[in-house]
């Protein structure tokens, strides 16, 4: 596989790129043979290198000693193009003309001279035929070595003469100057002379010819009068203009306009190069000429490169680029002043700054050849490789605008490559050559700025060891556009691979050129490949190293890198130029990669120093900027945008607008007199922002002020900021103004200042003497201070120095003019003792000076009266969040209308918690909207009024509380436990909502198996009220069960909490307790929702044995009440008075009714019950009995446990929300039962603190018993009863107090002995609806529990009554509910109250079947 490898390598072939088939294994043999095995090769295919004999190549010298040169020639002449190249050996020279070899061996014009000069005779040069003007390049060439080109050079042939303009008759006066115009094709230029007369004419310093061919005569003399001509000699014959004739006149003794006969025009040169501004007057008095640039004097006269020539044109020699700039050129003859000027654009011929440098690598490495080139304009570069010009491509790329880039070097990257830079005015070249090396060469010297960072190989010589396999399990982990994540294993050969680096070889699909990329420290096995391109395939392969050399490489890997969206390029040639002072022109081109049409522009500018960017949309490819800054530097860039999006942006250009004239006036404007004719005048410059340019001087405007037409002018040129007017008068009054200047003009001059020059000229030797006097008047904050001068009059007096402070006069120092007597200190302390002193002073110095002192006033505000509150706050309740707030001022008219500045504070607060703080907010009218209050608060409110400094008390607080909002958070903490000892009951805990926003009146427990089931899918079981817990039975075991609550206030339900996960555990064996589950039939029904005990109160298993005694107890008694039953119904007697006397009986005795039998009639007895309902209610121990939908909670120690097996069973979940349903129920009931109206129900009392549901019940007695005499089982609401209370409560105080649900199918039901429940919670029959009671407070634990309850009649409803439950009586004691309160019956009383209850029997049956 090595060798394969190598011969492959040696054939220029690539071993992951090449598509060929395999050579022949002979050739592989022969090349093998006759040539060392390369150590790179070596190393990557798993052998040991062979480094022994290896040696470095040197790189050979190659280069130009002579280059050509740009040249003017004329048509028939010889021209020779030196070109002189030095290597070893002797380099072969070939020449190119406009980029095409030219064939000198057939050709009897050109020949190639021994040097390598290129000679061309007889040089050809007509208007349609011109083959040897042109670009020449000479091209040398060493064999086995490579290739270099020189810089290129024009040939230039001069054309036949043509005239653009002739010389014209004129007339000039003595000392003036003539210009004679004689323009030719710049070609032509040097081969113009003048003749006079026929005569060649000499050139002097006063006759000059200019660069275009004009001829300029200075200072004319009577001499210089004559024919003149212009002629051409350009190889053929002679050419010459028509003669034009020159008269010279003599002077007119009067005065000529000033004039320019010839103006400068804007120029552009090359460095080195001599150029001439033309500039020519006339006039008289004769003009004298003087130039500037940017605004400063040139001075000629000493200088060795500017020459003022005859007529007054400029000429410098030797241009550099510190000469570009704007000349003016000045005409003055005393009378006028004439101005012109003209640009000079100084350009430089490319120029290196760093050439490149000779490079050794190795093949697959990456190599940079930097070049840094500079010239005016900024050069073009453009790279050659052996005398080609270089494509860029994937692998060759210009990186950082002029440095080449190749990637993934092969043997054939080899040879010589230079760096030609190109502009307007020439190019010029740099070259350097490029050895790969051999891999088991190691490279002698690593030049940093030409190895890339991805080719830094491990280059020492290899020992002697195994060398690792191939890297395994290559992948792709990232998979971008422009990059690619690689990771692998360690080869099998070193699995820990602590110490083996790796390199990444890679290449393009399709492309026969190899990169490789190092991972940066030993042992990483991972590496990015960068700057790769979209939506290409590329292969990967991976090396491993150790110490001994290069190990095996892994399987290619092929990945294909993902596509880009395609956004435009930068947009080249972009350049801004200022068009006036407030604006900017720029213009770019097309990207050269637009990726699609370009929609649009963006152009973005900035103000330099700023960092706030404007953009602004464009369609073309150029736009003006206006309205900005005077003299303002900005920078200027380009986006394009296509369909995708915005492209690159440009480089930013920077550029600054055109100055102005000024638009301030200067700054701070003093005068100083100095004596009685001189005033010295300050002044500071406008600010930077208004000069609107370079400030070139400033003209001082100045007039008496009794004579304000009669205005002298002073101009102050450069940056001189004061100036002395002399030659005034005494004692006058003169008013100043000053504006600054700009090559623009003037700009805008400030206000008239005025100054009085002394009377007479007065001493300023000394200082001024002290003032005559001082006075000082104190007040609260501030002194106002007053003097007269020295008495002294002949010092000169400039002005005061006031000094004062707390206790000491220096603290602060205040100067005032010479003419003021007072000043007013101010922003003092009040009650402050301060010390004041006075000194006058004058240009030699301060004089002695005055003290005085003051105390200022003390600050006494009086308090303002305070404001009435206001009253009658009020606070109305809008919604949930919202207050009105409504007051009322004392202190306003009676229509209460605010007709001042007064303004009300409103504060407000809430108590909870308790160290709230207020909230404030001010009104100016008398009422306020409170906003953003919490939901069912109580807030309180207070007001304040304001008016200037004056305010009220707060007013006496007025409170409100927000409504009710639905909550607006779930439950929190939400948890789920199993119930010991039943695995199919849980306990779910939680704690209520964090903002229940309202009175919690429940919650709603979902559960579900699916915790994505729909939530209507989801088992509902309410809980009523605001207790925390529930328990919830009959889950299914080992099972994963979902819970979610939901609580509720009386808006409405709030959000559910997040789902909460429980699994039921494991089956234990048993049903609880080794009981088995009892036979269900066929009817029984899985529970859905709820549980028997309202709130899942825990209930304890009982013993089977205990529930057969139960069972059998209560079938015993059962059939003992029947026969005592029967035996009643035999011995009822027949007379209708003992009916009476009976009923009578029954009436006073159990009912606490005083009052004659005929009161109540025996047929009546259901009919008028309405009396036993009524009365009671006073009595009740709760007085507002209340009626709810929902389930009450009670205490779980009160309910008498059952078996689990029983309560498993039997116990029904129900739905508590049913209103509806009940409601029909009702109605239904009350059309089958006609018009019958209430009847009071016995119930069995129980113990206090228990809710009852009022819910139609199972009885649980045998059949024989419960359903005796019964006929009303279908009636779903025939349980229903009113309330009643005991009319002897210590009779039944110390009897128990058992739970039991009765429900009377029969008249007499309500009479009859009830059958003994069983202990144990009520017992409910799921197919009827269940109608909730609130629990009643208990009077005490031995009174009897007052419940009440709801009894339909006709479909309306009436309010609970209290209803006193009886237990239930022994056998012994049924007669006790038939008699009055004796405690015992005779036999024929007996038997008359049992004819007397039968007769009613018949009556109850005929007014129900009715």
């Amino acid at each position: 596989m090595a060798a394969e490898r190598e011969a492959r390598r040696l054939l220029g072939t690539s071993f992951s790129r090449r598509c060929s088939p395999p050579p022949p294994p002979l050739l592989l043999l022969l090349l093998l043979l006759g040539r060392p095995a390369s150590g790179a090769a070596a190393v990557r295919s798993g052998s040991p290198p062979q480094s022994a004999g290896a040696s470095v190549r040197t790189f050979t010298p190659f280069y130009f000693l002579v280059e050509p040169v740009d040249t003017l020639s004329v048509r028939g002449s010889s021209v020779i193009l030196n070109c002189s190249a030095y290597s070893e050996p002797s380099p072969k020279i070939e020449w190119k003309k406009d980029g095409t070899f030219l064939n000198l061996v057939s050709d009897d014009r050109r020949q190639l001279l021994p040097d390598g000069s290129l000679f061309i005779s007889n040089v050809v040069h007509s208007k349609h035929n011109k083959p040897d003007e042109g670009f020449y390049q000479c091209v040398a060439t060493v064999d086995n070595l490579g290739t270099i080109v020189s810089r290129t050079a024009k040939l230039t042939v001069a054309g036949l003469p043509r005239f653009t303009s002739q010389p014209e008759p004129s007339s000039v006066y003595v000392g003036n100057s003539a210009i004679l115009n004689c323009e030719v094709n710049a070609d032509l230029v040097p081969f113009v002379r003048w003749e006079q007369n026929r005569q060649p004419l000499l050139l002097d310093d006063r006759v000059v010819k200019l660069p275009s061919g004009t001829l300029v005569i200075s200072n004319v003399t009577e001499g210089d009068g004559g024919l003149y001509r212009c002629v051409v000699e350009s190889g053929g014959p002679p050419k010459s203009t028509d003669e034009a004739e020159l008269k010279v006149l003599q002077d007119p003794e009067e005065v000529l306009n000033l004039e320019f006969l010839m103006r400068p025009s804007s120029v552009t040169k090359v460095v080195g190069q001599s150029v001439v501004l033309p500039c020519v007057a006339s006039g008289l008095p004769a003009p004298m000429i003087r130039w500037m640039k940017n605004e400063e004097v040139l001075d000629t006269e000493s200088s060795e490169r500017l020459v003022l020539l005859a007529g007054g044109s400029l000429e410098i020699s030797d241009v550099t680029e510190d000469d570009a700039g704007t000349y003016f050129c000045i005409a003055d003859n005393g009378n006028k002043t004439v101005e012109a000027q003209a640009e000079l654009t100084v350009q430089v011929p490319p120029e290196f700054l760093k050439q490149p440098a000779n490079i050794y690598a190795h093949e697959s490495m990456d190599i940079v050849f930097e070049c840094e080139v500079t010239g005016k304009p900024t050069p073009a570069v453009k790279w050659v490789k052996n005398g080609d010009v270089v494509i860029p491509s994937d692998y060759f790329k210009i990186v950082k605008e002029h440095n080449l880039q190749v990637l993934g070097l092969v043997k054939s990257d080899e040879g010589f490559y230079q760096c030609i830079a190109e502009n307007d005015v020439g190019n010029a070249q740099a070259g350097a050559q490029l050895i790969i090396l051999e891999h088991d060469v190691a490279i002698p010297t690593l030049p940093p700025t030409s190895l890339t960072s991805a080719t830094t190989d491990h280059l020492a010589p290899a020992t002697t060891g195994p060398l690792p396999s191939a890297p395994r399990d290559v992948v792709a982990s990232l998979v971008s556009t422009r990059f690619i994540k690689l990771t692998w294993r360690t080869p099998a050969s070193d699995p820990h691979g602590d110490n083996l680096t790796y390199s990444v070889f890679y290449t393009k699909e399709g492309i026969a050129r190899e990169r490789v990329e190092n991972t940066s420290q030993p042992g990483e096995m991972q590496v990015t490949i960068q700057n790769l391109m979209p939506a290409t395939v590329y292969i990967f392969k991976v090396m491993a190293q150790n110490k001994h050399g290069s190990g095996e490489s892994s399987a290619p890997l092929r990945v294909e890198t993902q596509p880009e969206v395609q956004l435009p390029g930068p947009a080249p040639n972009i350049r801004a130029y200022a068009t006036s002072p407030t604006s900017v022109t720029i213009t770019w081109e097309t990207p050269l990669s637009g990726n699609g049409e370009i929609q649009n522009y963006k152009l973005y500018y900035m103000e330099k120093g700023t960092d706030k960017e404007q953009d602004i949309d464009v369609s073309s490819h150029s736009y003006t900027i206006n309205g900005l800054k005077k003299y303002t530097e900005y920078s200027f860039r380009v986006v394009a945008y296509n369909k995708h999006g915005p492209g690159v942006s440009t480089q930013d250009v920077a550029v600054r607008t055109l100055s102005d004239v000024p638009s301030a006036a200067p700054q701070n404007l003093s005068l100083e007199v100095r004596n009685s004719k001189s005033i010295v005048i300050h002044w500071q410059p406008p600010s930077s922002a208004t000069q609107n340019g370079q400030i070139t001087g400033y003209k001082i405007r100045y007039r008496k002020a009794s004579r304000k037409s009669d205005v002298t002018e002073t101009l102050v040129t450069g940056t001189q900021l004061s100036q002395l007017i002399e030659g005034l008068d005494r004692g006058t009054e003169y008013n100043f103004r000053v504006a600054a200047l700009t090559v623009n003009g003037t700009g805008p001059a400030t206000d008239w200042l005025s100054a009085e020059t002394f009377e007479s000229d007065l001493d300023e030797t000394r200082v001024p003497e002290v003032p005559s006097s001082l006075h000082v008047r104190p007040l609260v904050t501030s002194i106002v201070v007053s003097w007269t001068p020295p008495e002294n009059q002949n010092i000169v007096v400039r002005g005061y120095a006031i000094g004062y402070g707390i206790g000491s006069p220096h603290a602060q120092t205040i100067k005032v003019d010479y003419k003021q007597r007072y000043y007013t200190i101010e922003n003092l302390d009040p009650s402050s003792h301060y010390v004041i002193t006075l000194k006058a002073f004058n240009n030699v110095g301060e004089g002695i000076p005055l003290y005085e002192s003051a105390v200022t006033r003390p600050h006494t505000v009086p308090d303002p009266t305070p404001m009435m509150p206001p009253v009658g706050v009020q606070a109305s309740i809008l919604s949930h969040d919202t207050i009105r707030i409504t007051w009322a001022d004392n202190s306003l008219p009676k229509h209460q209308k605010i007709t001042d500045s007064r303004y009300y504070t409103v504060r407000w607060k809430t108590n909870i918690p308790a160290n709230t703080k207020y909230k404030n907010a001010n009104a100016t009218t008398l009422s306020y909207l409170v906003t953003g209050l919490k939901p069912n608060t109580l807030y309180e409110f207070s007001v304040m009024v304001t008016k200037g400094r004056r305010s009220s008390t707060w007013s006496m607080t007025a409170h409100g509380a927000t409504f009710e909002l639905v909550p607006t958070s779930p439950p929190k903490d939400v948890t789920v436990v199993s119930k010991e000892g039943k695995p199919r009951t849980i306990i779910v805990n939680w704690q209520p909502p964090s903002e229940a926003n309202g009175k919690i009146t429940g919650y709603i427990i979902y559960y579900s198996t699916d915790v994505n089931a729909e939530i209507h899918d989801w088992v509902i079981e309410p809980v009523v009220g605001n207790r925390l817990t529930h328990q919830i039975q009959e889950l299914t075991l080992d099972t994963p069960y979902y819970f979610k609550i939901q609580a509720r206030n009386s808006k409405g339900m709030g959000p559910m909490s997040e789902a909460v996960q429980f699994r039921t555990p494991k089956a234990l064996g048993s049903a609880g307790k080794g009981s088995r589950l009892p036979d269900l039939g066929s009817d029984y029904k899985p529970p859905m929702s709820g549980s028997n005990s309202p709130h899942g109160s825990p209930t304890s298993p009982l013993d089977s044995n205990m529930l057969l005694v139960i069972i059998v107890s209560v079938g015993v008694i059962t059939i003992v009440v029947v026969v005592i039953i029967a035996v009643f119904c035999t011995r009822r007697t027949t007379s209708h008075q003992k009916k009476k006397r009976a009923a009578c009986k029954s009436a006073n005795g159990s009912h606490k009714y005083k009052g004659n039998c005929k009161d109540v009639k025996p047929p009546d007895l259901w009919i008028h019950h309405e009396r036993l309902e009524l009365k009671p209610i006073d009595k009740s121990p709760d007085p507002n009995p209340v009626m709810t939908d929902t389930p009450i909670p009670r205490n779980s120690q009160d309910i008498t446990p059952v078996d689990n097996s029983m309560d498993s069973n039997i116990h029904q979940r129900r739905n508590s929300y049913r209103g509806h349903e009940s409601e029909d129920s009702m109605s239904t009931l009350a059309g089958r039962r006609g018009m019958r109206p209430k009847m009071m129900m016995p119930f069995d009392s129980q113990p206090p603190q228990q809710s009852v549901r009022n819910t139609p019940s199972t009885d649980t007695m045998p059949a024989s018993s419960s359903q005796t005499c019964c006929t009303d089982h279908q009636d779903p609401e025939g349980a229903t009863s009113s309330s009643y209370l005991a009319s002897s409560q210590e009779e039944d105080s110390g009897q128990s107090l058992p739970t039991a649900h009765v429900r009377p199918s029969h008249p007499l039901k309500s009479f009859a002995v009830p059958a003994i429940p069983p202990p144990g919670p009520p017992i409910y029959d799921p197919a009827l609806p269940s109608t909730p009671l609130l629990s009643q407070q208990a009077l005490n634990h031995h009174i009897h529990s007052v419940k009440t309850a709801s009894i339909g009649t006709l479909g309306r409803s009436r309010p609970p009554m209290p209803v006193v439950v009886p237990s239930a009586p022994e056998v012994q004691e049924t007669t006790r509910m038939l008699e009055d309160s004796e405690s015992s019956y005779e036999p024929d009383e007996l038997t008359k109250e049992m004819a007397h209850l039968e007769g009613l029997m018949k009556d109850l049956n005929a007014i129900t079947t009715a």
